[in-house]
């Protein structure tokens, strides 16, 4: 079947798509080594707080013009461990957002937590300040595990750290990891089980990748082939979905209801404000789509925010050829898939820049669709790279 590309559009949008905030806190107390997101050990017993709270500030004045008037959804404080920052300095934070920005009164506000940061009365007080959603950063129950993906929780810790979040918090989701190494299938799912028995709603269940400038790529620990590594991934939504989770989303899994809304806007193709060392953002104006990237480490963001300079290190338009791809490679990754409307709602193209796309993908089996409503198959989730690069040569 011969495609035939379709016209070039421009970028227009009715309203703009709804807004997220995202905070990056970028400090550590140890770097584990397969992490390559943007943290950093602390080097001394003193935790720079009041220059993060201070830069903070400056960088979310700056961004003001950018998202005047609208109403900030939901918050998500990751990091980093952000479970690092004192109570008082969790207050303070929320407090500046509130002042300056909209914030939707039921707002989900996720903090990520260590499990080897974990205190009974910081916990409340973080409950206190509105963190209404925490995300805690278990891996595994497995003390050898544990060891040897570096964290700094043992066992025990992350026992404590689950059932104190079930008693504190409205809504909790747990990370997990699988295919560690020498990990056999029947530990991936006692770990499984383990976390179970707290009676989270929300799991989020990763596949161990070695990822470039990690200790892990440049030592590579013995980890489970391809094969038993899909093996041990289908036996984890087995086992969720007869205890009454949905797999959502690639790597997330949900009771009814308890679906985590920040990353369900990221997945919808939603604007967010990322702040913070190293944040992204993604934001809509009338004619055009912007994503920004804040400088990444956090002695240059401190000091350009203090130094009323921009805290950005790049704001670049995204080109309305490139949209169908970067919408494609989000809204994928739902596993119920997105009404068709959806792509120009997020996009402000037509919907004609996504169809004859749509069209050789049904034929070739990764995605099923009606006139309202399109998803991946069961072949389409499984071979995901391969769906989503199809929406490249509309770049």
């Amino acid at each position: 079947m011969q495609i035939v590309a379709p016209p070039r559009f421009g970028v227009f949008f009715d309203q703009p798509p709804p807004l997220s905030l995202y905070i990056h806190f970028p400090w550590c107390v140890r770097k584990c080594p397969y992490c390559d997101f943007n943290s950093h050990e602390f080097r001394s017993a003193d935790l720079p707080e009041a220059a993060y709270l201070k830069a903070f500030e400056a960088d979310l004045y700056a961004a003001l013009p950018s998202v005047w008037g609208r109403r900030i959804e939901t918050i998500f404080i990751g990091g980093g461990t952000p479970s690092l920052l004192s109570a008082e300095g969790l207050d303070h934070l929320l407090t500046m957002v509130r002042t300056l920005l909209p914030l939707h009164v039921d707002a989900e506000i996720t903090m990520e937590a260590n499990p080897g940061t974990v205190e009974i009365e910081r916990f409340k007080a973080y409950r206190a300040a509105g963190i209404n959603r925490v995300s805690l950063g278990i891996q595994s129950f497995n003390p050898q595990h544990l060891l040897t993906l570096g964290r700094i929780h043992d066992a025990d810790e992350a026992r404590r750290a689950a059932a104190l979040a079930q008693e504190i918090f409205p809504r909790v989701n747990l990370d997990l990891m699988y295919a560690l190494p020498h990990q056999t299938q029947a530990e991936a799912i006692e770990d499984l089980e383990t976390a179970l028995s707290f009676g989270t709603t929300h799991l989020s269940c990763y596949q161990l990748t070695l990822e470039p400038n990690t200790p892990f790529y440049r030592h590579p620990p013995a980890v489970p082939n391809s094969d038993e590594a899909a093996e041990i991934g289908d036996a984890i939504t087995d086992r969720l979905e007869q205890a009454g989770f949905k797999h959502y989303e690639t790597s997330a899994y949900a009771k009814h209801g308890a679906e985590c809304l920040h990353n369900l806007n990221y997945w919808t193709f939603g604007d967010y404000l990322g702040l913070g060392p190293g944040a992204h953002g993604k934001l809509s104006y009338r004619d055009h789509v912007v994503r920004e990237v804040r400088h990444r480490h956090p002695r240059s963001w401190m000091e350009a925010t203090t130094e009323n300079k921009s805290a950005l290190q790049s704001s670049e338009r995204v080109a309305a050829e490139d949209l169908p791809f970067e919408f494609a490679m989000n809204a994928f990754r739902l596993s119920k898939g997105f009404s068709l409307d959806l792509f120009s709602r997020r996009t402000g193209l037509p919907l004609q820049r996504f169809l004859p796309t749509l069209d050789e993908l049904e034929l070739k089996g990764l995605v099923h669709r009606d006139t309202k409503h399109v998803a991946p198959t069961e072949l389409g989730s499984r071979f995901l790279n391969d769906l989503i690069q199809a929406f490249l040569r509309d770049a």
